[in-house]
């Protein structure tokens, strides 16, 4: 069984088990944590884990930010300064990017379609990389997650800490994790 496959195992049997409906936002998320040279064969592979989501009951929604920073500058009507000047775009990347980013998880968070026993996939948060922290994108929208946001994450997780693309200092989360080990919530 190769790696994407063992992942998908592991989530199949977290997502079917019985869904507590009276917790926080923050723990209805679930990041599935995958090795960064993976990302291609994880989304290739995606169908597993809606087969499994569907599988066990719920639904499933995809969300990919993966080109959301090249649709927000190419919107922009100073991006050809801001690529004279890099540095200039970093106020703006902290507070205005994050917040549409945050708009768009949010719109399907709260889609018509999207209930309680909805699972809405999160991927492309890889691209996010140098541009915002995927914690800043969680913390915004965690009050809007009905059912669980499942974020897929390229990188690692240990010791109730994640680290994007294994580069940045990581950041301790509710989220369940769900890793080549298996569930490893503590």
């Amino acid at each position: 069984m190769g790696r994407i496959e063992e992942l998908a195992e592991h989530y199949a049997k977290h997502v079917s088990l019985p869904w507590e409906r009276g917790v926080a936002g923050a723990q209805r998320v679930i990041m599935v944590v995958y090795d960064k040279e993976a990302e291609r064969m994880l989304r290739a592979r995606r169908q597993l884990f809606a087969t499994a989501t569907e599988a066990a009951g719920h639904d499933w929604h995809e969300v990919d930010l993966s080109n959301a920073f090249a649709a927000w500058i190419a919107a922009d009507d100073f991006r050809d300064a801001y690529f004279e000047s890099p540095e200039d775009l970093d106020l703006k990347l902290q507070t205005e990017f994050v917040d549409v980013l945050a708009a768009k998880v949010r719109d399907a968070l709260t889609a018509s379609d999207v209930t309680d026993n909805s699972v809405v996939a999160l991927f492309g948060v890889g691209s996010l990389f140098g541009f915002a922290r995927v914690s800043q994108v969680v913390r915004a929208i965690e009050r809007d997650v009905r059912g669980r946001l499942v974020i897929f994450f390229p990188g690692h997780f240990e010791q109730n800490n994640y680290r994007l693309l294994d580069a940045r200092d990581g950041w301790n989360y509710l989220a369940v994790p769900i890793t080549h080990a298996g569930n490893q919530h503590v």
